[in-house]
């Protein structure tokens, strides 16, 4: 048999995350499905969202094969080309691209067709990553509006606290003066700015996270926003072991038994992607009752407090997260967020639906 580890896709609870983020919107939606659409499957997750206007990502590969699937939406590349050589796929199938650096704007030259490539203009209104600053933008948009390769330009900024106590205030003003001069379509809002801020909505809103059921902000759970947990990682206990008072566990021996206490091997480790600076006391469900990780997180297995379950034995079921577990909740109490403890799930984890 199968290692029992597996994540389940709950495609339904995609839909219905989507549907939250259309109430809270009039704009059109551009669903971010890069990084494999965050661990869940970039076709599966399309497919779940095809209702969205538009899908963003970043290897052209994957717009790609979207297109040649069938997907007609907006398909946009959020760090735009990184060769010139691309500009002949995105005219192939037709697909937009940002455009963010001066190179970027050179390589325009290369695109085989007059008057067909929808570019997103990026405006660095402070995050200081990607984008033109603020003064460079009108000769940045005379050099788009007068290039025969360009059919459209939407001008774009994204926001760096906008989940935060911080906000986007100072961003949005910036962005607002930069591009007030231009008649075009805007688009700023990630998760938390789409949830909190209608004021920064523009024509296309961009969410990420909130699509796959967990919350863009501290302060409120996904639970709290009406979004549905997509991914549910489990697994089983494997061996359950008797602890005597003053014995230690795992590598380093970073938990010791206080008294005599029973404790269950889960079939998850870091070699799954589950955190190894996951520390002791990291919820986890045990046949749907809570309890908690103990000591170091080893590569194939880590351990967890049975004390409290007398009816866990081998092949009791284990949630990691999901349906029942808020991601968010595990994420803080490992020192991390949600967005990486969904990407950097493993290949050898069975993704199923």
């Amino acid at each position: 048999m199968p290692r029992p580890i597996q994540a389940r896709i709950d495609l339904s609870a995609l839909e219905h995350n989507l549907q939250v983020a259309r109430r809270s919107t009039s704009a059109r939606i551009m669903a971010v499905i890069k990084a494999n659409a965050y661990g869940h499957g970039l076709l599966r997750t399309a497919s779940a969202l095809n209702a969205a206007e538009g899908f963003a990502l970043l290897d052209v590969r994957d717009a790609v094969r979207l297109r040649e699937m069938g997907f007609r939406q907006t398909l946009l590349l959020l760090e735009g080309c990184f060769s010139a050589d691309d500009m002949a796929l995105l005219a192939a199938h037709e697909l937009a691209c940002v455009v963010h650096t001066p190179q970027q704007l050179a390589m325009l030259d290369a695109y085989p067709r007059r008057e067909g490539l929808q570019v997103w203009l990026k405006v660095n209104s402070g995050m200081n990553r990607l984008g033109f600053a603020p003064q460079d933008v009108p000769a940045v948009m005379g050099r788009l509006k007068a290039h025969p390769a360009v059919r459209e330009v939407t001008l774009m900024t994204h926001f760096a606290s906008a989940g935060e106590a911080a906000g986007m205030a100072g961003q949005l003003e910036c962005f607002n003066h930069a591009v007030a001069p231009y008649r075009a379509a805007r688009s700023l809002a990630n998760s938390a700015a789409l949830l909190r801020f209608p004021q920064a909505h523009g024509d296309w809103v961009r969410p990420g996270i909130m699509l796959y059921g967990s919350s863009p902000f501290d302060d409120t759970s996904a639970e709290q926003l009406g979004l549905k947990p997509v991914m549910t990682l489990t697994s089983e206990i494997i061996a359950v072991q008797q602890l005597r008072a003053g014995e230690c566990i795992g590598y380093g021996g970073t938990f010791c038994a206080d008294a005599a206490m029973r404790i269950g091997i889960v079939a998850c480790g870091y070699g799954d992607g589950y955190p190894r600076h996951a520390a002791t006391g990291t919820p986890v469900l045990v046949d749907g009752q809570r309890t908690r990780t103990l000591g170091r997180v080893s590569m194939d297995m880590l351990c967890v407090d049975l004390g409290a379950l007398s009816g866990a034995e081998v092949g009791s079921s284990v949630t990691l997260w999901g349906a029942g577990l808020s991601i968010d909740e595990v994420a803080r109490a490992a020192g991390t967020i949600s967005y990486e403890l969904l990407c950097v799930l493993t290949a050898r984890v069975p993704v199923v639906e």
